[in-house]
């Protein structure tokens, strides 16, 4: 089980955040409960925006004109191209 360096960076703050909580004088199991709860949100809110971001970009932007791609050709350059 391979975890990407964000992933790994993520858990280990959600770990140190779990012993500032314990240090702190929370009892153990409340502060697992609100880590376990932190991890799963950020993963839901993270997860969430990457498909917002997939879904707005599509196949791609163009370079020239920063048009979203559509059918792999770009509306305004390729338009451009072909009324010439």
């Amino acid at each position: 089980m391979t975890f990407p360096r964000r992933e790994i960076l993520l858990i280990a703050g959600i770990l140190f955040f779990l012993i500032g909580l314990i240090g702190v004088g929370l009892p153990i199991i409340y502060a697992v409960i609100i880590s376990i709860t932190i991890y799963i949100g950020i993963k839901v809110i993270v997860g969430r925006r990457q498909s917002q971001i997939a879904k707005a970009v599509g196949e791609g932007v163009c370079v020239t004109c920063g048009e979203k791609v559509i059918n792999k050709k770009c509306p305004n350059c390729d338009g451009k191209k072909s009324k010439n």
